[in-house]
């Protein structure tokens, strides 16, 4: 049967969508949680709920940073200091500090020049796909953070997807306990590698040997490397890369996003950085040789006005002996809540994983229980609220991510509750 095209009041055919939208799953990981909370905080309001899913920080932002934004704040008051529309790339007093401190200080070949102020890793971890083509071979590591599948399926990178829930197109790499969470290199070519360390959701992190591998192979197939480090503060191990670019060969394949939002508490104050080196190339589709800096530029420059000046000001005092000090505390306190709620849920007889060089802890389920069963159990018998790891792909079925950003009261509080009811 043949379609008869939908109809305005007038008998006009409408304009037409991306159809690519219709290919996602009913809904977002995170709104489906929200949802179910709802749901059941609707049904239970007196029901004493703590929300240990999201990513989302609790505690204030450093006073070095908020001292830095009312003087900036100060200076939007006066026409002398004044600013208006910033540099797209972001203001260069910001982009040499974070070269300084967060690249060439660890060895790093990175000029400020290749450090791109955004106002989020989320958003430039789906924007990056403007400046690539639509016949890419993608790898994703599964378990994954949706947004790298989810925005290329609304680029129309992507077929459908299947029963669980895997889009044809990718190539899926599964990560478990059995493989100790380190991704396959793939045996076949992909031009596009999504790689995340310390990894979300699994807390897991790479050694620098892992590191070369992937660069080796990249460099061999001519692909490109996407290298979120949101996580880099978060890595104890003096051993362990911060960043792809302390591998050697890294400049000619990756890109690297990383975020305020975690270690300084800016996610709701907006303030990230993409990486892109100068030597980096990709081809157009009769072989020529392009560099990749040029596009993002010219992306950047056309869709993007820049972070404020304010927040930018809150940002440059990160990397003050005020702002390294207090963005440390802040990093300690939430591994110190890891720590607490690997000890309190080793205890409740569960296996965990992670919580170590990252702020979340990957626990199977027991006793077979789906991610989803395992969700509901907890909502409903402790009050406290995780992320089903079946949420972030297929691989994810059996285990279950629990954030450490919450008060320690909180963490405390949920964990006791997890070790009463599973102790039991």
């Amino acid at each position: 049967m043949v379609k008869v095209p939908d109809r305005n009041p007038q008998g006009q055919t409408m304009a037409r969508i991306n159809d690519n939208y219709l290919k996602l799953k009913a809904g977002y990981l995170f709104p489906e949680i929200a949802r179910r909370v709802n749901a059941f905080a609707a049904e239970h309001p007196d029901a004493p709920i703590i929300r240990l899913g999201i990513g989302d920080v609790t505690e204030p932002l450093p006073e070095a940073c908020r001292t830095a934004m009312i003087n900036a704040v100060n200076d939007m008051g006066d026409r002398g200091s004044f600013k208006g529309y910033g540099p797209e790339q972001g203001y260069a007093w910001l982009r040499e500090a974070i070269a300084q401190h967060d690249f060439q200080a660890r060895g790093c070949d990175i000029d400020a020049s290749e450090i791109f102020i955004s106002d989020g890793s989320k958003c430039d971890c789906g924007n990056i796909l403007d400046i690539f083509g639509n016949d890419n071979t993608i790898a994703v590591t599964d378990p994954v953070y949706p947004v790298y599948v989810d925005t290329n399926v609304m680029a129309g990178h992507t077929g459908d997807a299947n029963d669980r829930g895997e889009y044809g197109g990718l190539v899926y790499l599964p990560i478990s306990a059995e493989n100790d969470f380190t991704a396959q290199i793939p045996s076949e070519k992909v031009d596009l590698i999504y790689l995340c360390f310390p990894n979300n959701p699994t807390g897991s992190v790479a050694t620098r040997e892992h590191l070369q591998a992937w660069v080796d192979y990249a460099r061999s197939h001519g692909s490109i490397i996407f290298f979120d480090a949101a996580y880099e503060a978060f890595i104890t191990d003096p051993a362990i890369p911060h960043s792809i670019f302390e591998i050697e060969g890294a400049r000619d394949c990756a890109i690297e996003f990383r975020s305020f939002s975690k270690n300084a508490g800016f996610t709701g104050t907006r303030c990230a950085l993409t990486v892109v080196p100068k030597t980096l190339k990709g081809q157009t589709a009769d072989g020529t040789g392009v560099d990749l800096w040029s596009l993002w530029n010219r992306r950047q420059s056309t869709k993007f006005n820049g972070v404020s000046y304010i927040v930018q000001r809150g940002a440059e005092a990160v990397y003050s002996p005020e702002g390294q000090a207090q963005t440390k505390a802040l990093v300690s306190f939430y591994l110190e809540n890891a720590q607490i709620i690997r000890e309190k849920l080793t205890e409740a007889g569960l296996a965990v994983y992670g919580g170590i060089n990252a702020p979340y802890v990957w626990v199977q389920t027991p006793n077979g229980l789906s991610s989803w069963d395992f969700f509901d159990k907890l909502l409903h018998t402790c009050n406290v609220v995780g992320t089903p790891g079946s949420g972030f792909g297929a691989a994810g079925e059996g285990y279950f991510r629990i954030s450490a950003f919450n008060s320690r009261a909180n963490v405390e509080e949920a964990t006791r509750r997890i070790v009463e009811t599973f102790k039991a």
